[in-house]
C-alpha cells in the first residue's frame, strides 16, 4: 500500500546562488556530512546539491509534515547504494514520523528517484508499506 507520494523541482540557479552567498553555512544546516562530501567531490556541484534538496523536499511531502514539526533537513538524507542508486535514510524525527505512518505487521520502503537537467533538478518519494510477511519474501 501506498503511504505517500511526494515530488519536487528545483532551480539549480537557486542553489548555485544560495550557495555563493551563504556556502558552508547552508551545506551544514541542510545536508549531512556525507551529503556534504558526496556533492562536493561532484562536478557540477550545485546540481548535486540541488538532487539532493529537491529528494528533501519530496520526501517531507510524502511524510505529510513539511520541514517543520520535528522533521529537519538532515533527518532526511540521500545515499548512494553501491549500485550508484539513490536511497532516502531517515533518522531522528523524520524517521519517528516514518514509523508513526507504518500500520502495525507492515514495514516501510521509501523509493527514491532523482534527476537534472539544468537549469531544473527533480525528484520523486514514494513510501510503500509491505506486509512484514511480503517484505520477508522480496
Amino acid at each position: 500500500m501506498i503511504l505517500g507520494i511526494g515530488s519536487d523541482l528545483c532551480d539549480i540557479r537557486r542553489i548555485e546562488g544560495t550557495l555563493e552567498k551563504f556556502g558552508i553555512r547552508f551545506e551544514a544546516r541542510v545536508f549531512t556530512d556525507l551529503e556534504r562530501k558526496t556533492s562536493n567531490n561532484r562536478n557540477p556541484r550545485a546540481s548535486s546539491f540541488a538532487k539532493r534538496f529537491a529528494a528533501k523536499e519530496a520526501c517531507a511531502k510524502a511524510l505529510g509534515s513539511g520541514v517543520k514539526n520535528g522533521v529537519n533537513w538532515k533527518d532526511m538524507a540521500v545515499v548512494n547504494l553501491p549500485s550508484g542508486k539513490p536511497a532516502m535514510f531517515l533518522q531522528n524525527g523524520a524517521a519517528k514520523l516514518l514509523d508513526d505512518l507504518t500500520p502495525n505487521g507492515h514495514t516501510a520502503i521509501l523509493h527514491l528517484t532523482i534527476t537534472d537537467e539544468y537549469p531544473y533538478a527533480q525528484a520523486f518519494v514514494v513510501i510503500e508499506a509491505l506486509a512484514l510477511e511480503q517484505a520477508k519474501n522480496e
